[in-house]
């Protein structure tokens, strides 16, 4: 090993506060699939046309297949992203008359441009033709493709803070500009609220100080029907009365309450049990609290028992269910 002050000097850390990736030099990486595919969804759930032949809006997101990272290699970022997505839409007509349909987009990557980006849309077998397809192609696309480069900008932008640390004695990297920021709801700022800053994350490498919680509630209905109020996404966005992506399998991810709440299921029995990873988008990065729900039958009534742990301090207020009203059935 070389004597001090002998050394190469991309490896001094003497004024770096963190002693960590002096000047950038060594490649550092974050995987950000889980924001992608949760961005992403919530972008794509937002898009809503309307024309004179009726109103066509995306209504789930069927496949989210794909990974992103972000790259640091000497003070340069490189961004690798590739998406393979299908949502299904539905029309309704200025006659009333629905019509459901897929949108699909294989080749969103860092390799092609937004206006490259191959974007078909097609009916469901058992629908007649309409002229609603003709608004989804002329209009839809157009909205999906925006929706999709929104997600790339703020992928290259405020969410890759962070990577290129400061160099001792050097200029500051430049900051990324702050635009399309998703603006707090009012679910927020009531329950979540920690930082100063409501639409900014909370900063990481703090020690959180959390609390833990028990609830229990009687719903007039049975675990079969309670069980799929938690984990089937028609479900959630009637009860929730916004929009959310559930993939209600061991492993699969959901978000609530338009981007507000995210997580992923950690063990599901069915009728009986729901086990989570669950976070609230203003809490600390990356911080989870695990939520277990146990459902006993009660007669003709279900009691549901909440155990949550490891909520930061100060949010033990839980939010409002997003499961029926325990006084009626769903």
């Amino acid at each position: 090993m070389a004597k001090w002050g002998e050394g190469d000097p991309r490896w001094i850390v003497e004024e770096r506060a963190d002693a960590t990736n002096v000047n950038n030099w060594h490649w550092t990486e974050r995987d950000v699939s889980g924001w992608s595919s949760q961005r992403l969804g919530q972008l794509l759930l937002g898009v809503k046309v309307q024309g004179s032949e009726g109103v066509c809006q995306l209504t789930s997101i069927d496949q989210l297949d794909g990974e992103a990272s972000i790259n640091n290699r000497k003070g340069k970022l490189i961004f690798f992203y590739e998406w393979q997505l299908r949502a299904s839409w539905l029309g309704t007509s200025t006659s009333g008359v629905k019509t459901r349909g897929t949108v699909s987009v294989s080749n969103l990557s860092d390799e092609n441009e937004e206006d490259d980006l191959d974007i078909s849309v097609s009916l469901c077998k058992d629908q007649p033709d309409t002229r609603l397809i003709d608004l989804m192609r002329a209009t839809g696309v157009p909205e999906v493709r925006r929706v999709l480069g929104q997600y790339v900008h703020q992928l290259k932008s405020e969410f890759s803070q962070g990577m290129i640390l400061p160099a001792a004695n050097g200029p500051r990297p430049p900051q990324p500009e702050l635009k399309n920021q998703i603006k707090t709801s009012k679910t927020q700022v009531s329950s979540t609220s920690m930082c100063s800053s409501s639409s900014a994350p909370c900063p990481t490498g703090l020690r959180i100080l959390t609390s833990n919680f028990d609830l229990n509630e009687t719903f007039q209905t049975s675990p079969d029907e309670l069980y799929r109020t938690f984990i089937n996404q028609e479900f959630v966005q009637v009860f929730t009365r916004s929009a959310a992506v559930v993939d209600g399998h061991h492993g699969g991810r959901f978000l609530l309450l338009d981007g507000s709440i995210s997580g992923e299921f950690t063990k599901l029995v069915p009728d009986q049990r729901i086990e989570m990873r669950w976070r609230f988008r203003t809490w600390p990065s990356e911080h989870y609290a695990s939520i277990r729900l146990q459902l006993d039958e009660r007669g003709d009534e279900t009691q549901l028992r909440m155990q949550c742990r490891g909520v930061p301090a100060g949010r033990r207020t839980p939010p409002r269910r997003a499961g029926p009203d325990s006084t009626s059935r769903p």
